[in-house]
């Protein structure tokens, strides 16, 4: 998945953390929900404002986050 045009990280806002297309939703808030035990459709009742793509976005950004992280300490 493509999540280039959806995760955006903007220096004044939430402190440079990755977020989803501009708004204040992070990366992070949206995996600690699925981990919390949240479904998507779930997450999708809670924030009117996010879709589908957004939440495949989150886990393609931390998919991609952790294969560089791995190669890096290789």
């Amino acid at each position: 998945m493509e999540y280039h045009d959806i995760i955006t990280i903007e220096p004044g806002k939430r402190s440079g953390k990755p977020c989803i297309r501009g708004m204040r939703i992070t990366v992070y808030d949206i995996l600690e929900y699925l981990a919390g035990g949240m479904t998507e459709a779930e997450i999708l009742e809670d924030f009117s404002e996010l879709t589908s793509e957004d939440i495949k976005a989150c886990l393609a950004f931390a998919a991609d986050r952790e294969k560089k992280l791995f190669v890096a300490s290789l």
